[in-house]
């Protein structure tokens, strides 16, 4: 059953959860602390390894047995230190470029392009090593480490606030470091003179109080950010301090923010000396208690075609409590429950397919409970129920198929009333004992069919 863990909207609207049904399959193990998951644009996966390595697995889940790039002696691996982010470039399939996110020997963050081999694409040049952009790291936590190209075609880089506890150099507030930012490059000219350039629109170009590679800042720890292109949203999932998980969600377009920390954890004061006026600050659309999870693990709005329930849901883990939950448009959290893992990462496929990634070796597939094409059989057609509104007793009818199972969920998406083989085309069912409002019902025939429709009480 799942559980709302915390509604956050800072203007609240009611909201409307409907359920879903959230599973994990084993996909591929066998690999060595692996962090992150991504596609070049084709069939095959790349696994990014803590320790240095980047493996492929092919379309038919085969892993290569040479690693597509090994860089172990230039990464510093342990704690939250290692080879962090992987991002392929917009035209590598042309350029064969790709960049890497890692920390080097002495703790310090490098961001650095890779060429492919021109003669095997499931190799790449080691020897064609780039250096983009450095800069030190007082303490060996907080690395933040993900990279994702943005429809702007500019590099994005999360950076975590240097560390310790408390950010106690209150970097994320200082623009003139790049710690505790999400930096915006423009790395499509690169070379070893220029490596990279400054984005004319970056919100603090000419500002002598900022630097110029700064595009967002206050963050403690974005370990993971995405890019939904469909509703051209930014989600940066953040590593709460001590009581506090943030998710945040703004425009693509919405430049220079500052989210907060360390003023703010989530949207309780956590220091509040020498800091901008509240009115200055974004807030998280969603949050939820660290008790009993430590670290968040920010995922991806699932533009999969295959599963039709969990459709335009913001997928989000915790590394701790194996806890995988989604967030609404609204900011509603849903928790679907404690999975055995260790969540650090999600990744895609070419075909927007969600996978989670546990450090102990797995990667798994997230499925939906609704195939898409099947929820929506009997909408118009054959399903009907009535009253509605009712009081007393509703009755759920198919015209041309068998009821197998009748599920209500109230508006918190928590199941009120379930009832299983029920091999009829015909059903009645007693509402007395439920409270007035709006729940949904969740139909399913026996052949598996479903659909979810709204009754009123």
């Amino acid at each position: 059953m799942k559980k709302i863990l915390l509604i956050v909207l800072l203007l609240f609207t009611s909201t409307i959860v409907f359920p879903q049904d959230v599973s994990i399959e084993l996909f591929k193990d066998g690999f060595n602390d692996p962090l992150n998951l991504q596609h070049a644009n084709d069939d095959r996966l790349f696994v990014v390894e803590q320790g240095g390595s980047i493996k492929i697995i092919q379309a038919n889940g085969t892993v290569n047995t040479t690693p597509f790039l090994n860089i172990s002696s230039q990464v510093s691996n342990g704690n939250v230190q290692g080879l962090l982010g992987l991002a392929f470039h917009p035209e590598y399939a042309t350029n064969g470029y790709f960049f890497v996110n890692y920390t080097k020997t002495n703790g310090d963050t490098q961001v650095s392009r890779f060429s492919v081999d021109p003669a095997n694409a499931d190799l790449a040049n080691p020897n064609s090593e780039l250096p983009i952009i450095s800069y030190a790291q007082p303490f060996v936590n907080h690395n933040g480490g993900n990279m994702a190209f943005g429809p702007d075609g500019y590099l994005y880089i999360s950076s975590g606030d240097g560390g310790s506890g408390g950010d106690p150099g209150n970097r994320a507030q200082n623009r003139l470091l790049l710690l505790g930012k999400i930096l915006r490059l423009n790395v499509n000219n690169s070379t070893v003179t220029n490596p990279y350039e400054i984005p004319a629109d970056n919100p603090f170009v000419g500002n002598p109080d900022a630097l110029d590679e700064i595009w967002a800042y206050g963050l403690r720890n974005p370990w993971r950010f995405s890019f939904d292109l469909t509703d051209n949203n930014l989600w940066i999932a953040d590593v709460g301090q001590l009581n506090i998980e943030e998710i945040n969600r703004v425009p693509v377009s919405d430049a220079g923010l500052n989210y907060g920390w360390r003023c703010f954890e989530g949207t309780q004061v956590y220091q509040n000396q020498n800091c901008p006026p509240i009115q200055d600050l974004t807030f998280p659309i969603a949050e939820y208690h660290t008790s009993g999870n430590c670290s968040i693990t920010g995922g991806y709005v699932y533009r999969g075609t295959e599963y039709s329930d969990i459709a335009g849901f913001y997928f989000f883990a915790n590394y701790c409590s194996g806890l995988i939950g989604t967030v609404d448009n609204a900011g509603t959290i849903i928790d679907h429950g404690d999975f055995s893992g260790n969540w650090v990462s999600f990744g895609e496929d070419i075909n927007k397919n969600l996978y989670i990634i546990d450090l102990g070796g797995s990667i798994y597939k997230v499925k939906g409970g609704v195939l898409a094409g099947t929820e929506n059989f009997s909408v118009e057609n054959e399903l009907a129920i009535y009253p509605n509104p009712t009081s007393q007793n509703v009755t759920f009818s198919l015209k041309n198929n068998f009821l197998k199972t009748i599920q209500l969920y109230d508006i918190r998406g928590s199941l009120v009333f379930s009832e299983e083989n029920i091999s009829s085309k015909e059903k009645m069912v007693s509402i007395e004992n439920l409270n007035s409002g709006v729940y949904f019902a969740k139909i399913i025939s026996e052949k598996g069919e479903s659909v979810t429709k709204k009754l009123i009480i």
